[in-house]
């Protein structure tokens, strides 16, 4: 399974995917067609001419899964399947709703690489419930593709003491997830990601890197080239409350 997870899609002074390009190119090596999976926003066409415009220099021709009569048979024969970023509710409702969440799953699983930014990368988990984005829809389940056995928060936040902010800080968000879930949560700082080939699952980006959380235990700090294969044989145990 291959498998490029960003945490964000843009960087402060950087155009769209650029600040990831070089590990893009290096994921999406001998491809030259790719279906992006525009569902996390409303303007589907525009969404898909950005990515086009992005992976262009890469050789690589981007086809929209909302342009097919069948998005499913589209996935189906894809060589690669970008999920974009924005509202992870509206996109997982969409996925739902298109077959989209057997789909991809299967055709990753027989060897399409995967890519996701953001809500994307969220889709990548077992579950919605690491998302940091309002429920603007309803999807019919939370249940996402789980191509990994763990969760990821994308655009982990760390918490500032000067804040004015007084709600909870995405780290306390976490633990209470934890205290319902007994699963492992990689926090992933902007400019981050994590990148799967096979067995074997490695951290890149920034150096400011990311965080896991682990019920029972305190939060771990990551680095850029850190080796997290373990987490590929994690058992994720869901509505597992620590009592």
């Amino acid at each position: 399974m291959q498998l490029l997870l960003l945490s964000n899609s843009t960087a402060p002074g950087r155009g769209y995917l650029e600040h990831a390009r070089e590990e893009i190119a290096s994921a999406l090596d001998g491809i030259r067609r790719l279906v992006f999976v525009p569902y996390a926003l409303a303007d589907h066409d525009g969404y898909t001419t950005q990515v086009a415009t992005a992976l262009e220099p890469l050789g690589i021709e981007v086809t929209g899964a909302h342009t097919a009569e069948d998005p499913a048979a589209l996935v189906c024969g894809a060589q690669a399947v970008f999920v974009g970023g924005g509202n992870s509710f509206r996109l997982l409702k969409a996925l739902h709703e298109r077959d989209l969440v057997r789909a991809v799953r299967e055709r990753v699983a027989s060897g399409a690489v995967y890519m996701g930014s953001s809500a994307g990368t969220n889709m990548a988990c077992p579950t919605l419930r690491t998302t940091n984005d309002m429920p603007i829809v309803q999807p019919p389940s939370f249940d996402a593709l789980g191509l990994l056995p763990f969760q990821i928060n994308p655009h982990y936040l760390d918490a500032k003491p000067d804040t004015a902010h007084m709600g909870e800080t995405r780290a306390q968000r976490l633990e209470q997830f934890l205290e319902e879930n007994d699963v492992p949560v990689v926090g992933l700082r902007e400019g981050t990601w994590l990148r799967r080939d096979a067995d074997r699952l490695t951290l890149g980006g920034i150096e400011a890197g990311a965080i896991l959380f682990r019920r029972g235990q305190d939060p771990a700090e990551l680095r850029p080239g850190d080796d997290l294969s373990a987490l590929l044989s994690e058992e994720p145990r869901f509505d597992s409350a620590a009592r």
